[in-house]
């Protein structure tokens, strides 16, 4: 375990001053970057819409470690424990099946009654909240289509459950004072070769058109595609290149899933691409590992890639980070609190880079000193950055937050059924 004494970053900051990088600036702006935390890996996606919370439609989780939450006031007790192992003030994303009621409610029947104790928890946290419909894990997704079913009837029920986590959405964005960002997936698509792939694309369409037509001043639209899902492996009506072309259209936010694409594929490379279309994107950081997207993020090249593309071109504004991944092989409160450190870790490592420098030099077709400066920035005493952060903001410094989480697992996880 390494402790932080005032001088290490005293020297850290000097040597940065030395690169043409102020500290202070940097830890200022990473304290403004929200990271949507993901309520959906404290119970392996299961919510609490009925007791068995089985998955479905493409989805699955691996592992059974002990402890997973069981109800509301378990998940937000596992939360609370992760933020208070997190620098920085963050957001919580929720998923429409974590609702709470007394009695069973129809997906296309929620309302804002079904989630004001999650409002109310956020508010006196001051917290921000984004909301997601849940198309998935339910009688009318298992034919493998919800939005883009050729049964006008399926179609409606998820039309008007969208609907109604639109509005959910706008409530909540209303109640806290910050827009909600409302993400929309759906798992549809065929396992083998389609005959028509263009039919279930304008049924989408035509849903997405409805679903969108009513204003929602607090909350932001965003749409996501998948390259293949379990189950729908030759074909995804809502691919990529559907949900630009939408997003577009309609100028709203497009969701890039870092592990949605295939394995070539860097969603890092699409930022500044797509920025220049639409108004806003939703990143959902992820792992990709072989053919499976949802691994807890580790602080690679790809999370380094696409934390500097936010932070060097000064679009967080304009980008929502938001963690996508359930891992119930390991510490469900572990895989949060690894995940969003690495994530804050990733853009602060951008903020600390020398982009004025790169760019001057790059613009004239000096690409020895970029390159020298990019890997120099590589060794630079980051670490010492990181922990005045951590300090700053009342967080564990290195590795100390673990022996926390071991003594949670101890007294709380192991103690749940």
């Amino acid at each position: 375990m390494r402790t932080q004494s005032p001088s290490m970053y005293s020297e850290a900051h000097d040597l940065y001053a030395a690169l043409g990088v102020d500290t202070e600036a940097a830890l200022k702006r990473l304290a403004k970057i929200p990271v949507s935390i993901h309520c959906w890996q404290g119970d392996d996606v299961g919510g609490f819409e009925n007791p068995d919370g089985q998955l479905g439609s493409g989805l699955a989780v691996t592992g059974n470690h002990p402890g997973k939450a069981r109800t509301p006031d378990e998940l937000r007790q596992d939360l609370e424990k992760a933020l208070s192992l997190i620098p920085g003030n963050h957001r919580l994303n929720l998923h429409a099946i974590y609702l709470e009621s007394d009695t069973p409610v129809e997906r296309n029947e929620i309302e804002t009654k079904h989630f004001q104790g999650w409002i109310d928890w956020c508010k006196a946290r001051h917290l921000g909240l984004d909301f997601n419909p849940s198309c998935f894990s339910h009688p009318l997704a298992e034919a493998g289509f919800t939005l883009s079913s050729p049964d006008p009837a399926i179609r409606r029920f998820w039309i008007e459950h969208c609907q109604a986590s639109r509005s959910i959405a706008n409530d909540m964005g209303r109640q806290l004072g910050s827009k909600a960002v409302t993400n929309i997936w759906v798992p549809d698509g065929y396992k083998d070769t389609p005959a028509d792939r263009m039919a279930p694309r304008q049924r989408l369409k035509a849903a997405l058109d409805e679903i969108l037509s009513a204003p929602t001043p607090h909350n932001i639209d965003a749409v996501e595609s998948k390259l293949f899902g379990i189950g729908s492996e030759a074909y995804v009506t809502g691919s990529h290149e559907f949900y630009l072309g939408y997003a577009i259209e309609k100028q709203i936010a497009l969701c890039l899933d870092a592990g949605h694409f295939h394995p070539t594929e860097m969603i890092s490379e699409k930022i500044s691409a797509c920025l220049l279309y639409v108004p806003e994107l939703l990143l959902h950081v992820s792992r990709g590992v072989r053919w499976d997207s949802d691994h807890v993020v580790t602080l690679n090249d790809e999370l380094l890639a696409i934390t500097r593309e936010i932070v060097a071109n000064k679009v967080e504004d304009r980008v929502h980070v938001g963690l996508d991944f359930f891992d119930a092989s390991i510490n469900r409160v572990a895989a949060w609190t690894i995940g969003v450190r690495n994530t804050l870790r990733g853009l602060l490592i951008g903020l600390l880079e020398p982009t004025a420098q790169l760019r001057r030099a790059e613009l004239n077709s000096d690409y020895t000193t970029r390159l020298a400066l990019q890997e120099e920035a590589k060794t630079m005493p980051i670490g010492a950055v990181w922990d005045e952060f951590c300090r700053r903001n009342d967080s564990p410094v290195g590795a100390a937050w673990l022996s926390d989480v071991q003594h949670y697992e101890n007294a709380v996880l192991s103690k749940r059924n």
